[in-house]
């Protein structure tokens, strides 16, 4: 198999891992991803949003919530993010990842965040089969941060403001729809706090059962996903694992831990994951909504679920969970 210089050693490392793990989990398992039932999460126009029409408003807005409570995952279209946007940050994140795999792993470009595989994986399920850039949006305007990416800076700028501007509006639906003040989230959610993630997914010509990203919840309010066409994403619905058609035209949205945690269980965090591709690389971006550390999460009503955090409590647990189990726990440890 022939290994591009700009991909990260995946296969080494993969291949360690498996030599440490040498049993199979068997072709019945194997044969029940291959049959993967496809689904569209409820697909939202958000032009509704800013309807004059009040009923096509609250229509908007309750359908948000409902997909927010049964899936966890939704997808919009007419969001207002600028199409040439999305093609601009997608051209320039290619030509990110075809940089040799030296200068990303060493030259601290993006703020050194550059991260492939699973460093703490101790086994094969505990791999991604992917790299990624994982950027604070305070690094994100900074000349220095880009080396001689230079063309990338402008696009990400204007790039992380637009998703920062849909995931408020977004979070001021689902905060007003639990009764609450819209402002509520959007003031402890800035550009201090919140996230941009680079994704790359190699082709993987190992085995169809190899994770591009292990399964998982997000840690945050809500994460807005801009996917190409290359499928792999799935989610848990019903109890069952289910592949997410991919859509062009839209952008998917996801719930977060803190999200289901402040709505006490009305919205659900929902664990999903990316199933890496024999044949195709799969580009992604993720913008996650987040707190500064030191707010605080409660619920939005009486009696709590859960017992209030910060989220850098929240953070710290999980990676000691990952450092010591090998695994996020998440809000389950959180429960009263």
């Amino acid at each position: 198999m022939m290994i591009e210089s700009w991909n990260p050693p995946l296969l080494h490392d993969y291949s360690k891992l498996s030599r440490l793990n040498s049993h199979d989990d068997g072709g019945a398992n194997l044969s029940a991803k291959l049959m993967m039932e496809e689904c569209e999460p409820p697909l939202i126009d958000l032009s509704c949003l800013k309807s004059k029409d009040e009923r096509q408003k609250i229509s908007c807005e309750n359908a948000i919530a409902k997909a927010s409570s049964e899936w966890g995952f939704f997808q919009v279209v007419n969001h207002g993010v600028s199409l040439e946007l999305l093609r601009k940050m997608r051209r320039e994140q290619m030509k990110l990842f075809k940089a040799p795999f030296q200068m990303k792993a060493n030259c601290g470009i993006l703020n050194n965040s550059y991260r492939w595989g699973n460093s703490t994986a101790t086994c094969p399920n505990q791999f991604s089969w992917s790299e990624a850039f994982h950027i604070p949006l305070t690094k994100i305007s900074e000349a220095d941060c880009y080396g001689e990416f230079t063309t990338l800076r402008e696009v990400m700028v204007e790039y992380a403001a637009a998703m920062q501007d849909l995931a408020k509006s977004l979070a001021g639906v689902l905060v007003r729809n639990l009764g609450q003040r819209d402002n509520l989230i959007k003031g402890i959610c800035n550009e201090s706090s919140c996230f941009l993630r680079l994704n790359h997914y190699p082709p993987c010509q190992i085995s169809p059962e190899i994770f591009g990203l292990v399964p998982h919840t997000d840690s945050d309010f809500l994460t807005i996903l801009h996917q190409d066409r290359v499928g792999g994403l799935q989610l848990m619905k019903d109890s069952k694992w289910v592949a997410v058609k991919p859509n062009q035209n839209a952008l998917i949205v996801n719930i977060g831990d803190l999200f289901q945690a402040w709505s006490n269980d009305v919205y659900k965090s929902v664990e999903h994951k990316v199933m890496a591709n024999g044949k195709m690389e799969r580009f992604s971006i993720a913008y996650f909504l987040c707190p500064s550390y030191d707010s605080l999460i409660g619920s939005c009503k009486e009696p709590s679920i859960y017992r209030k955090f910060t989220f850098g409590e929240y953070r710290y647990q999980i990676q000691q969970d990952v450092k010591f189990i090998g695994h996020k726990v998440g809000l389950s440890r959180f429960r009263l």
